[in-house]
């Protein structure tokens, strides 16, 4: 008799969690300011890595050397196996779930609900990258603040107002539909910003780039 109630039970049931429906759209933006590249380099990490293996006995007689700005700005950026310069997929979705705020959807839905397909991979550390379809890096030198309020130079890679990307979004459909998507990433392009110096920068109130426009999209 207890068989059949259970067997009675489970013919009863009724799913109440429905699988996801993801779909992907294609968005083409174009920098409507410059975007400049920091990213942690593989050198820094040596750097570091020797510093605290090294211990106590670290800093005895250890000369500072001459710092390569040329080297250190190739150094920033995010670079395939191929050479070819991307920005990483994650400051992208990031800056969505960010905008969020402006709207007051929930960040934490938002960020089970919206993901960015990676064109590549950087080489050195496997950050998922958005290849650039249009614009080149230029050597650029930035006066920094430390925090420890010494003043320094660094010397940074920026692409200048035009650069583009197809960006390919994947979200849930059950949380958005294709036009809070594409007002989501307007958002990001016009109050967020991605990379260094952007406006939703955690330390400062940015300098107004890694802005863009949607030009179109494709679903």
């Amino acid at each position: 008799m207890a068989k059949n109630q259970e067997a009675a039970k489970t013919e009863q049931h009724t799913s109440v969690i429905q699988a996801p429906k993801f779909q992907t759209a294609t968005f083409t933006i174009i920098g409507t300011a410059p975007y400049v590249q920091n990213k942690f380099s593989q050198k820094a990490r040596e750097a570091m890595h020797e510093k605290q293996a090294a211990g106590s006995q670290g800093k005895k007689g250890k000369t500072r050397t001459a710092k390569d700005f040329k080297e250190c700005c190739e150094h920033a950026k995010h670079l395939t196996a191929n050479g070819v310069c991307g920005i990483p997929a994650p400051a992208f979705r990031n800056a969505m779930i960010s905008a969020c705020r402006t709207v007051g959807f929930k960040m934490t839905l938002a960020k089970l609900s919206v993901f960015i397909e990676a064109d590549d991979f950087d080489a050195d550390d496997g950050t998922p990258l958005v290849l650039f379809k249009k614009g080149k890096p230029r050597y650029t030198e930035l006066a920094v603040r430390n925090q420890t309020g010494v003043c320094d130079l660094r010397a940074r890679p920026m692409w200048d107002a035009g650069w583009e990307a197809d960006l390919r979004v994947r979200f849930d459909a059950d949380q958005f539909g294709i036009d809070d998507v594409a007002n989501l990433l307007l958002r990001v392009g016009q109050q967020v910003g991605i990379g260094e110096g952007r406006p939703d920068s955690k330390n400062s109130c940015g300098m107004g780039w890694g802005l863009f426009a949607v030009k179109g999209k494709k679903q």
